[in-house]
């Protein structure tokens, strides 16, 4: 059996587009931010003291989901709506 070659070894190359959407509707991540950057991804928030750290669950595409006061809540979000909630690093 001769060894593969790099052509039929390599990885499909995804579009922008389909990384974009890639784990759409399934993935999502928390997102620990400080109060006062709230309003830049829920503009429709209310004004929350300043200094707090909340908790943002985004879907994998990076769109709002919720806004939490612990990291619990907002795994338990991406539970309740049957997402998977995965770690980034």
């Amino acid at each position: 059996m001769q060894p593969k070659t790099s052509s039929e070894t390599r990885t499909p190359q995804l579009t922008p587009e389909q990384f974009a959407h890639l784990g759409a509707g399934a993935l999502a991540y928390v997102r620990t931010m400080r109060s006062e950057d709230v309003t830049r991804l829920y503009p429709q928030a209310p004004e929350l003291a300043p200094g707090l750290t909340v908790f943002a669950l985004l879907s994998a595409d990076g769109q709002p989901i919720v806004l939490a006061d612990t990291k619990e809540g907002a795994l338990g979000s991406a539970y309740e709506n049957q997402l998977l909630p995965v770690s980034l690093h």
